[in-house]
């Protein structure tokens, strides 16, 4: 049996990983009724119990015996971090999985990427290596951090090129939060394209997610659940839904964002955790969806994103999941990927769905997605037999498309709008080890990307020989 092993850096990294675990419980304790510690529960926890006993290892109700997560939390403010360590998940993590400091990075990616990657790279070494040995088959790690702020951005992607260099076989799958365009962190552009580098650099697949598009979803959930209309009233026990079987306590502003952002971790790494008739290898994602080593950003979409009180599952209702997996209203970013160019496309099914729904809704759709000529049957699916708990059936779209362009050159004007002023540049060219090239690199990076992005979607007329040209009446 295969293991992964989870790194959360930063705030952000740590709120939607809290999020992931608290889950992932959830999950297991719904399908593992007698609390036995399985295969299931190894691949992503390991059992401390000496007795290695089959009562408690994982309680109903967020009661939690003996399991450890298999995770390395990072953070350079303590705040998150000590927030866990009070909560329901505290005896899911112990001292050897945390490493904190108290000052924070001070919303600078030198910062996080020099400073504090330097003063705590052989602590942090040390951490992943006993996360590693805790592992019969290591199989892949998941960075999970944001983009916009200073530890996150910096910490994150140095302990991202701490991983390819120490474990350089080993699947590297970073979730990255991008900031929205209204940001409050006024160096966040900085922050973001300093950070793109690397993660062009050094990571295998890069799920991106944008704070708007979370935004929206949430905004859209709450309408529908807020509807009169009969038959349209949200199911309690949703695991979408934020406050359901999550996290006791007091809602915060951001956990309904980070509930989404925690569903995608927990589809993709369904069938490393459960059984299904076609499971897919997570180092299959990379293998099959990235043909260009640096074009790795996959497009996320995840439906249903409620689930509705009538639970009757009619046809209709499943190919309509497949349907909206390809709108941009389901996207974890804002792109209209039918308007750009497949390069490769993953589906990842939850429940009780058959290979033939899965074949049919292919067919039926592929007319209307235009794939690279040289790939036409880039589809890779995936089968997993248990749902999310509260749904019959999910999924969880990876699409490897040139829409994320758009986001990469908003990105772009924003970082160039601060540099062309100069502005706040003191602020990192005071930190040890960062020189000006740096910005001129990054950026440099960024526009090679988006340029090869162009360069393909130049190539999108060319699949459509025949079609219809706008005539100008004269």
């Amino acid at each position: 049996m295969t293991q992964s092993v989870v790194v959360q850096v930063g705030q952000c990294g740590n709120q939607v990983g809290c999020r992931f675990w608290d889950l992932a419980l959830r999950e297991h304790a719904y399908v593992n009724k007698k609390g036995l510690y399985d295969e299931a529960l190894s691949s992503f926890f390991r059992n401390v119990d000496s007795r290695k006993s089959a009562g408690g290892a994982c309680g109903v109700g967020g009661r939690i015996q003996h399991l450890k997560a298999r995770a390395v939390l990072v953070d350079m403010e303590e705040g998150v971090v000590n927030e866990i360590l009070q909560g329901p998940l505290r005896e899911v993590f112990d001292s050897t999985q945390l490493l904190t400091d108290v000052s924070g990075s001070g919303n600078n990616w030198a910062a996080g990427h020099m400073t504090y990657g330097s003063a705590y790279r052989e602590q942090i070494l040390d951490k992943l290596r006993k996360a590693a040995e805790h592992c019969d088959c290591l199989q892949c790690f998941f960075l999970i951090h944001s983009m916009g702020g200073g530890t996150g951005s910096g910490l994150g992607t140095r302990v991202l090129s701490l991983l390819e260099e120490e474990f350089p076989e080993v699947c590297r799958i970073v979730t990255s939060i991008y900031p929205s365009a209204e940001d409050d962190v006024i160096t966040s552009p900085y922050n973001s394209v300093l950070a793109m580098r690397e993660l062009t650099e050094h990571a295998d697949c890069v799920l991106p997610v944008e704070n708007q598009s979370l935004v929206d979803i949430v905004s859209k959930i709450q309408l529908m659940s807020h509807s009169a209309k009969p038959g349209s009233v949200i199911k309690r026990d949703s695991t979408v839904i934020s406050g359901q079987g999550g996290i006791s306590g007091p809602e915060k502003p951001f956990d309904a964002m980070n509930n989404i952002v925690a569903n995608l971790l927990l589809n993709i790494t369904s069938s490393a955790r459960f059984e299904g008739s076609l499971n897919m290898d997570l180092n299959e994602i990379a293998m099959n969806l990235v043909p260009f080593p640096r074009l790795h950003y996959l497009v996320p979409s995840l439906t249903p994103l409620y689930t509705l009180a009538d639970v009757s599952v009619p046809t209709r209702r499943l190919d309509q999941m497949f349907s909206d997996a390809f709108s941009k209203d389901h996207q974890l970013i804002r792109a209209d990927p039918k308007h750009s160019l497949y390069l490769a496309c993953a589906l990842m099914v939850r429940g009780n769905v058959q290979v033939s729904d899965l074949r049919r809704n292919i067919e039926r759709l592929r007319p209307s997605l235009p794939f690279v000529s040289w790939n036409q049957e880039g589809w890779k699916t995936g089968l997993c037999s248990v749902p999310p708990v509260g749904h019959s059936h999910s999924l969880l779209a990876l699409a490897n498309n040139t829409c994320v362009k758009p986001t990469f050159m908003e990105l772009r004007e924003h970082f160039t709008r601060l540099y062309r002023k100069k502005a706040h540049l003191h602020h990192y060219l005071h930190v040890e080890g960062m020189e000006q090239s740096f910005f001129s690199e990054a950026i440099a990076s960024l526009s090679s990307l988006i340029e090869e992005y162009h360069h393909l979607d130049a190539t999108k007329a060319r699949l459509i020989p025949d079609a219809p040209r706008l005539s100008i009446a004269t």
